[in-house]
């Protein structure tokens, strides 16, 4: 297959496309390094000629909601205009566990417009939400710091392996679109401030995280952060897990 990675140079998309050559498929990468700008459209008609299956893992450059809407409506409009012009038969979109709940959270908001706009198009498409990064929960720790305390709450999360999301991506990429969303999270489900002292620990970070009321991250409440219903489970669990105090599901 010929498959379109939109941020293909990113977190998510070098990964992605690694994984897609070894398993044979051609893979084309959508950035600016490329020639292809999906925030202006430029270079994306000639690079979706031939393609079978779009992937958008692009990132945001900004946290704000009117600023995270606009990038992730537009980007994503002209990605879907292009791919009915050149015969894409499916688009496949990372997002995120949680969007639709987390209410205070300005980029999740650019998320669920995001998911809108697809779902308003004729491209057959499939949603995969993952819930947050092993790799990322430092950098949840350094949002929540104030004078060099970590202000945790006891909000639940569940979080994945970059890896094992990488995985299903290609997983869905190379077949049918499924026209619904799909949720996939980690193994295991911790408190928030519980997984953030661990992570620190691992890291040698000196800095104290301290246990206060109300949800982290723009989440309404508790649980509004890992999956409510069915969900693929990743095999990779948190490193150090066993040391985590645990959450029933």
């Amino acid at each position: 297959m010929r498959i379109f990675i939109a941020g293909g140079r990113g977190h998510v998309g070098a990964r992605l496309a690694d994984r897609l050559r070894r398993d044979g498929h051609e893979v084309v990468v959508g950035s600016r390094t490329t020639g292809v700008d999906v925030v202006t459209g430029e270079g994306l008609g000639a690079a979706l000629a031939g393609v079978d299956a779009v992937v958008d893992v692009l990132n945001a450059p900004v946290q704000e909601a009117e600023a995270s809407v606009e990038f992730f409506r537009g980007t994503t409009l002209r990605l879907l205009a292009a791919e009915l012009t050149t015969g894409v038969r499916h688009h496949v979109l990372l997002s995120i566990v949680g969007a639709d709940r987390a209410h205070g959270n300005g980029y999740y908001a650019g998320k669920v417009a995001q998911e809108d706009a697809l779902r308003d198009q004729e491209v057959p498409f499939t949603v995969i939400r993952a819930t947050q990064f092993h790799d990322f929960v430092p950098a949840i720790a350094d949002r929540l710091t104030v004078l060099g305390v970590v202000q945790a709450s006891r909000t639940l999360l569940q979080p994945v392996d970059v890896e094992d999301v990488v995985d299903l991506l290609a997983e869905i990429a190379t077949g049918d679109a499924l026209g619904d969303v799909v949720d996939i999270a980690g193994p295991d489900r911790f408190h928030l401030d519980d997984l953030i002292r661990a992570a620190l620990a691992q890291r040698g970070d000196p800095r104290g995280v301290r246990t206060g009321e109300g949800n982290a991250l723009g989440a309404d409440d508790a649980r509004s952060l890992v999956p409510l219903g069915a969900h693929r489970t990743g095999a990779r669990r948190f490193p150090g897990a066993d040391d985590i105090p645990p959450v029933r599901a």
